[in-house]
């Protein structure tokens, strides 16, 4: 019976400052360091041994697996960092901070941008400063897939080919993973994972440092969800 552990970063700097994050390499705050602590000692506590470990190329979320995994020693298992689960790219919006652009735009808008599963956020010029284009952890990527911007289902998109191709044959194999990640990379799994409608998974939280922990059948099918 695999297991499967995903964990949103903790609480990041521009969490803690309400400001829209997406691709930005911010760090951990000193909150967010204690939560992926705690993740990782309750992992211990629960007993957990993993074969496989998945991150971003973002550090908030390597740090957060990292932090985890010494809790629970296990800082020595194979680990796959993927541009794939990066978090969702919020285009323009990306360093914005969130009351000032509902002061701007209105809430409506906003909430609009945040939680459709179809709308594009304004676009990030690709001569822009904050673009993605020319960051060297993404040179081997084909140009057209660095994002201007992304909605969840365009996130989804991306996601789910490491879920096909790398995620689900370990857990057919009976290897247990943890992914360390993002908040809307780690919804669109969870999409995947529960069959859950377009509709319903922009209601779908995702607590920074809680980890959240699946038991799957012989057929991927989910036999039970925790959160620790």
């Amino acid at each position: 019976m695999a297991k499967l552990v995903l964990i949103r970063h903790g609480q990041s700097e521009w969490n803690l400052s309400n400001q829209f994050t997406g691709w930005v390499d911010v760090d951990l705050s000193e909150k967010g360091v204690e939560q992926a602590k705690n993740a990782g000692k309750a992992l211990k506590e629960h007993g957990i041994e993993f074969d496989y470990a998945y991150t971003s190329v973002l550090k908030r979320a390597i740090k957060t697996l990292h932090y985890a995994l010494e809790e629970c020693d296990q800082l020595w298992i194979p680990e796959y960092k993927t541009w794939r689960l990066n978090e969702r790219h919020y285009g323009a919006l990306q360093g914005q901070n969130k009351q000032k652009t509902a002061e701007k735009y209105g809430d409506e808008q906003v909430h609009i941008w945040r939680r459709s599963y179809d709308v594009l956020p304004p676009l990030l010029s690709a001569d822009n400063e904050g673009s993605d284009a020319n960051d060297r952890r993404y040179a081997n990527l084909d140009p057209r897939a660095v994002p201007s911007g992304e909605n969840l289902n365009v996130t989804f998109e991306r996601v789910i080919p490491l879920w096909q191709d790398e995620i689900a044959p370990k857990l057919l194999d009976n290897k247990n993973v943890i992914i360390a990640a993002h908040g809307n990379s780690l919804r669109a799994l969870t999409k995947y994972i529960e069959n859950i409608s377009d509709e319903d998974i922009m209601n779908l939280e995702m607590n920074t440092g809680q980890p959240v922990v699946y038991d799957f059948d012989d057929k991927l099918n989910v036999l039970s969800k925790e959160k620790y």
